[in-house]
């Protein structure tokens, strides 16, 4: 997530890498107009929940809904209520002192209703931090408990830094498992892992988590981008684009690079494409867009970018004495560009994405991705018009009382969003912080008689 407090820090030499054809002014910034989007509102599913930070489903037939408390706890939403029994209780094993640590994720297996595999990622305590990717069985004896003895460790990511760890994991329409893995931390990517393929920070993972090899708990699809097999070596007579593809010491678990901390991330499941909501420095936030249709190896700029801007960008002060920023002479041009981006100016300091609502009872959402902002509590539509542009819609202002932390589906496509109050710095034990709560994303008009709404902010 996002630390309110910045420096800027200097760009290491440029590397002629490609920039996307897409130019910067296509962008959508908020201030569009998603054609047909309803306003909304948020309903109240559950509260008196510690830090939450992610909501999934199993997608069983059984309606439940499973959180991530960030403090080690998976909580179960059944039957519309917040089930006292945890599913899951890792405490003893997570840190959480940090905002940006904890408990990120749960997901479940596509064939979970068969065989009751659900996968966790926590920052553990007692490996200072690092990202614990774990497979786990649901109880035999209770289908609402996760059975703690069943525990495999399938990844273990190791981070310098306290924050800027992703954690969040999807399993993608191929079958194979997505984890988002943020450039290790501190600010402005000091260790340059956004565009070092030596190393799975900074990065779109993608395994096979139903095979395993050698000593790893997991597989490695074999149509990754970035595996090079073994080979001779032929020094001339070899195309520069061939060279290009050749990287005998690249992670072969990366998917896509250049990532500064994908905290959130879904795929649309009617369309299979990948949003990336990208949580920027210290100017602009940014969503990236991945069609089904790719091969993968994207490069989404970071560090040379950051949205469709050249990172670092300087400070200045104009003729009124009021601070601009400016880009560095001949900053380079790096990757693919964000489909959207906003400004820390007034709209937000740390992306939250929501996902695709995909849902069959409210038609007006159909094909929109939502989108908000952790710091402003605001909420967004994005979606691509008519003439193929993406257009950024403001929806919803919450109140100050209310910060999204994540997004995330129920199995009959509608879109949810979590908040928590959530102390930003260290250490801090979120015990201690007001507890958040489960929204539904519904039409403004389709608000059921009676049900709670979250507040707006006052204008």
């Amino acid at each position: 997530m996002k630390q309110p407090t910045f420096s800027l820090l200097s760009l290491a030499a440029a590397l002629s890498l490609p920039f996307s054809s897409r130019a910067a002014d296509t962008v959508a910034q908020p201030g569009g107009k998603v054609e047909g989007a309803a306003p909304i509102a948020l309903v109240k599913v559950a509260d008196g929940l510690v830090d939450p930070v992610d909501v999934t489903a199993p997608r069983d037939g059984s309606g439940r809904l499973f959180v991530c408390e960030r403090h080690g706890m998976v909580r179960v939403i059944k039957n519309g209520e917040l089930l006292k029994k945890p599913a899951l209780d890792l405490k003893d094993k997570t840190i959480s002192s940090f905002l940006e640590l904890g408990l990120f994720g749960v997901e479940f297996h596509p064939d979970f209703k068969n065989n009751g595999k659900v996968y966790v990622s926590y920052a553990d305590l007692w490996f200072n931090g690092a990202t614990l990717l774990m497979e786990f069985t649901m109880s035999k004896k209770n289908p609402d408990v996760i059975d703690p003895e069943t525990g495999r460790v399938i990844m273990q990511i190791d981070f310098p830094y306290c924050n800027h760890h992703g954690g969040k994991m999807k399993f993608g329409p191929d079958g194979f498992l997505y984890i988002g893995t943020g450039d290790g931390g501190w600010e402005g990517d000091v260790v340059n892992a956004g565009q070092d393929l030596h190393t799975l920070m900074g990065k779109m993972l993608r395994i096979d988590v139903n095979k395993t090899t050698g000593d790893r708990a997991y597989d490695v699809p074999k149509d990754n981008p970035f595996i090079t097999p073994l080979q001779q070596m032929t020094l001339f007579g070899v195309s520069e684009e061939a060279f290009s593809k050749i990287h005998p010491k690249a992670r072969p678990e990366i998917w896509a690079y250049g990532i500064r901390n994908p905290w959130t991330f879904s795929f649309d499941r009617k369309t299979g494409d990948l949003y990336i909501a990208d949580i920027g420095q210290n100017h602009w936030e940014e969503i990236d867009f991945q069609p089904a249709s790719s091969k993968g190896g994207e490069n989404y700029g970071w560090k040379f970018m950051c949205g469709s801007h050249p990172f670092p960008l300087i400070l200045k002060k104009d003729a009124n004495d009021k601070d601009i920023t400016e880009a560095l002479k001949d900053a380079p041009k790096v990757g693919v560009l964000p489909v959207a981006e906003f400004s820390h100016v007034d709209q937000g300091i740390c992306v939250i994405g929501l996902g695709v609502y995909r849902g069959k009872d409210y038609p007006a959402m159909d094909g929109i991705y939502y989108t908000a902002d952790w710091g402003s509590g605001k909420v967004w539509a994005l979606k691509r018009d008519a003439a193929g542009k993406w257009q950024m819609q403001e929806l919803l202002d919450l109140d100050v009382s209310l910060r999204p932390t994540s997004g995330g589906e129920d199995e009959a496509g509608n879109i949810y969003l979590t908040h928590a109050t959530a102390n930003y710095g260290g250490p801090v034990d979120p015990m201690t912080s007001e507890r958040g709560a489960v929204w539904k994303l519904v039409p403004a008009n389709k608000v059921p008689a009676g049900a709670v709404t979250a507040p707006l902010e006052k204008k």
